[in-house]
């Protein structure tokens, strides 16, 4: 069941951060992460009505952390795919961040088999053949790619550390506590622009629409991913959720045409190839 739900949470995170990238791309990604995150408070405050829970404060505390965390990440993430190559971000993300609670699951007692520890060395091989410099610049080099991937994909692996220090009888009100932390991070930061007279104008049109499908897909993630690492190690959910570059390289592939060198295309395949049997193992 943990596997599953981590390919689902994968599929939501890929193609929320598609939207979003994209987004990012027609408005500042600030304005993109209000309007997303509205909507993702919006669907955390629904499915928290559905759910029974016997919630404590430092369920509050750690899902509120977790959104704060995130939150930092998931813009982060946004910019890089706004000014990178979607297919070095999300990929480089995505190894950092399955790395990140991988490695704190081990030094928190868990002791992962043979098929992990390979799967992390192809993970690390990945990263070296996704950042390997292009002959010729096209505008949006690996070199910018990796710096947004590594440090959004930190911050990412980092919240996901965070959601799981909450009580399984806490239900899903660590999400909604993710959700209101993000969405009053993103205000503060709004308003401190606004006070330094810095206009920030949000999307328009199209850009709205995308920014509003990647917020829907955003709470949807994180209740999925919750979910998982309260049914699995977080060894294996982990790379499961990480494997959502794939989801956003396909959508940047067929929607954007965006090609990928022989280098590029090969350290992705080692990626995945890595993930996979980081969560099969």
């Amino acid at each position: 069941m943990a596997v599953l739900l981590g390919v689902l949470v994968a599929a939501s995170f890929g193609s929320g951060d598609f939207l979003g990238g994209r987004a990012s791309r027609r408005a500042p990604t600030l304005t993109v992460l209000m309007l997303a995150q509205a909507t993702a408070v919006a669907g955390a405050v629904i499915v928290c009505l559905f759910v029974g829970a016997r919630v404590a404060p430092h369920d509050i505390v750690f899902g509120a952390l977790a959104g704060a965390v995130n939150i930092v990440g998931i813009g982060l993430l946004y910019q890089g795919l706004a000014v990178g190559r979607m297919g070095v971000v999300a990929p480089v993300s995505a190894v950092v961040g399955a790395i990140v609670p991988v490695a704190w699951g081990i030094a928190d007692g868990e002791r992962p088999s043979a098929l992990i520890i390979v799967g992390v060395v192809l993970a690390v091989v990945a990263v070296t053949l996704i950042t390997r410099q292009p002959e010729a610049d096209d505008g949006l080099g690996a070199e910018t790619g990796v710096v947004w991937g590594v440090t959004a994909g930190a911050t990412l692996g980092a919240s996901l550390i965070l959601y799981l220090q909450t009580s399984t009888q806490s239900g899903l009100w660590p999400v909604l506590a993710a959700r209101v932390a993000a969405f009053v991070l993103v205000g503060a930061v709004l308003v401190w622009f606004a006070v330094r007279k810095v206009s920030l104008p949000f999307p328009r049109a199209g850009g709205r629409n995308l920014a509003l499908g990647a917020g829907a897909l955003d709470v949807a993630a994180s209740t999925l991913l919750l979910l998982a690492v309260r049914e699995g190690l977080i060894v294996v959910v982990a790379p499961m959720a990480a494997l959502a570059p794939g989801f956003t390289v396909v959508l940047a592939r067929v929607v954007l045409d965006e090609q990928l060198r022989r280098a590029q295309r090969i350290g992705l395949v080692f990626a995945l190839a890595g993930l996979v049997l980081v969560a099969v193992g």
